[in-house]
Order: structure tokens, then C-alpha cells, then sequence
């Protein structure tokens, strides 16, 4: 997700969120078998987180003791903005539209900090009004982004490459489905900020 000066609707898209703009176009589109997306959310859950966020939107994700970052909110006219400030995460709007949290950071800032985290460990959400909700890292994932400056580049899966998904079905992939939290920055390699997509999944702490 590394951006550089200003850039072009066209351009900011095809670097950052082949995601995003992919929403328009999955939602006919059945999630692979066996995934965290088995099922997209009723309309109720959709409709009870949105009024949660309205009336308490978050504030900080803490990882264990270690680190803690706020969470800033996307424009409401800006659904592919990410906060340019380090230490910091944004809210993915798309996201909660579907039951979900995503979480944005550029490879450059707060999400280098992504590449450290591991399986099994905590993730802790905090409101503005103090209610807190608990997770834990359940998936790391990496994919390649075959054609990374298209906004409809498939990708590949680095630890499956027989796995190769469109960029609606990445979408549905890692953010549809129950309830959880998905931690996503881009993977920088060769040269090419926007080489690969890094998702951290974590799911509520049963505990």
C-alpha cells in the first residue's frame, strides 16, 4: 500500500485496493469452500454492527501489551482513504458493510508492523464508549497480485500457488463471512510497493 505524492483515482486504486473496487462486482460471485467467508452475514448482524460503529466508533486495536494503535475512520467520500500518519490504522468501510472489521495500514507505516504478528496471539478492540470486544489471530495469509497495477489482477496464494483467485473473490476471501477482524497491507518486493496483499484474520476470542 506504499503511495507516493498525489496520484490519480486510476492509479491510487490499481497500487492500493483492487479490493475496493472489486466490491462492486462480487457479490454474485460464491466464496471458495472451506475459507473464513463459509457464509455472508444476515441482514440483521450487517445491520447491528453498523449501528454499533454509528453510536461507538473504535479507537484503538491493541496487539497484546506491545503495541497499540489507533484507528481512524475513512472519509465518508473516500472509501479507498488510508491515514498517511505512522502509528495509526484506518477502518475499511466496505468491510463493515458485511458484518466485518477491516483494518488499512500502508507497508511503509503502521503496517510493517503486521509482519510480526503470529497465530494465536490477542488482538483487542476498543470503542469510544470503553466496550472492548477480544480476538485472536487465527490466519496469516499472502498473496501475489499477478498483474499488481491492474485493479482486476487475480492473486496468488504464496503458501498454496495452485490457489489463485480474482480480486472478487480475494475480496470475499478475507472479508465476508463471521464475525472477525482482517488486518490488510500490501508486500512490497522487487521494487513494486503493491507487489503482494498481507492479511492478518482474527476471530473472536472464545474465551
Amino acid at each position: 500500500m506504499a503511495l507516493k505524492g498525489r496520484m490519480s483515482r486510476t492509479i491510487f486504486i490499481a497500487n492500493f485496493l483492487a479490493l475496493d473496487i472489486s466490491l462492486l462486482f462480487y457479490m454474485g460471485l460464491p466464496a471458495p469452500r472451506g475459507t473464513i467467508a463459509s457464509r455472508r452475514p444476515i441482514r440483521s448482524e450487517v445491520s447491528q454492527l453498523a449501528q454499533n460503529l454509528e453510536a461507538s466508533p473504535l479507537r484503538n486495536v491493541y496487539f497484546g501489551d506491545s503495541l497499540i494503535l489507533p484507528v481512524v475512520q475513512q472519509p465518508g467520500d473516500r472509501p479507498n482513504y488510508v491515514s498517511t500518519n505512522d502509528g495509526e490504522v484506518t477502518q475499511f468501510s466496505s468491510a463493515s458493510q458485511y458484518g466485518n472489521i477491516g483494518l488499512l495500514a500502508h507497508n511503509y507505516l503502521s503496517g510493517k508492523s503486521f509482519s510480526h504478528l503470529a497465530i494465536g496471539q490477542a488482538v483487542q478492540l476498543e470503542y469510544q464508549d470503553g466496550k472492548t470486544e477480544s480476538f485472536i489471530i487465527a490466519e496469516i495469509l499472502s498473496y501475489r497480485a499477478l498483474r499488481p497495477k491492474d485493479p482486476f489482477s487475480s492473486f496468488q496464494n504464496l503458501n498454496n500457488q495452485a490457489e489463485i483467485l480474482s480480486a472478487a473473490q480475494m475480496f470475499e476471501r478475507v472479508y465476508a463471512g463471521d464475525h472477525h477482524i482482517t488486518l490488510q497491507t500490501c508486500i512490497a518486493k522487487n521494487g513494486i510497493s503493491s507487489w503482494g496483499r498481507l492479511f492478518i484474520v482474527a476471530v473472536p476470542n472464545p474465551n
